[in-house]
């Protein structure tokens, strides 16, 4: 279990503090409106109504207690700089600030911020490669030019093992898991057999998986 610090209940604190309370993480949330922290209550471990642009306010928090604080007000640029600035100075362990400027993002960075995350334009490009292919389930970005794809088997490798098409060789990129209706098989062995009614969760160099793309 985590501690975690989120200072704003907009759209992307909400689901921010639902998806962690739902690992059963510790979670203390903040916001100077009442009325945006009513729906999190009872998810979060405790809540409090405040405007952490005061030090005073911040300083009540305990920051330095936190895994990791998460500065969600991407909406005010200026409050976001100087919150993510004093959670520094009162000795934060980690900062997260949301934006959706890079140039936002440079400042955020340079004072204090240890991450800066943009979830518009993340789940905008997911959804983007998702749909610009017939057979694309679902994607990840991973770094370094790497990326996982689920997608379907390609026809011709219908019936036959992972050892037999010579996934690595041949395509530059990996099987991680098939998911069928009965659940998900993670690191399939080389004597695998494809199934046509599965996905494959398949992880490579971005370069390799457009090629693998292509054929579907």
């Amino acid at each position: 279990m985590r501690s975690f610090l989120i200072i704003g209940t907009g759209k992307f604190g909400y689901h921010l503090c639902k998806n962690l309370a739902g690992r059963n993480n510790e979670i203390m949330i903040v916001d100077q409106n009442e009325a945006a922290l009513e729906d999190l209550l009872p998810l979060a471990t405790s809540a409090k109504i405040g405007d952490c642009t005061d030090l005073k306010v911040l300083k009540s928090l305990g920051v330095g207690n936190f895994d990791v604080c998460f500065v969600c007000i991407s909406e005010n640029f200026q409050n976001s700089l100087e919150i993510t600035s004093q959670l520094r100075d009162l000795g934060a362990k980690y900062i997260v600030s949301e934006t959706n400027r890079d140039i936002h993002a440079k400042f955020l960075l340079r004072n204090g911020a240890d991450e800066v995350i943009y979830p518009d334009r993340d789940v905008a490009e997911k959804v983007a490669v998702r749909f610009s292919g017939n057979h694309i389930f679902d994607y990840i970005e991973l770094a370094d030019g790497f990326s996982i794809y689920e997608i379907p088997p390609l026809k011709e490798w219908l019936g036959k093992t992972i050892i037999e098409c010579d996934i690595r060789a041949k395509y530059s990129i990996n099987i991680l898991g098939c998911k069928t209706a009965e659940g998900v098989k993670l690191l399939p062995s080389a004597s695998y057999r494809f199934h046509a009614d599965e996905h494959l969760m398949v992880v490579g160099p971005n370069d390799a998986l457009e090629r693998l793309l292509k054929k579907l």
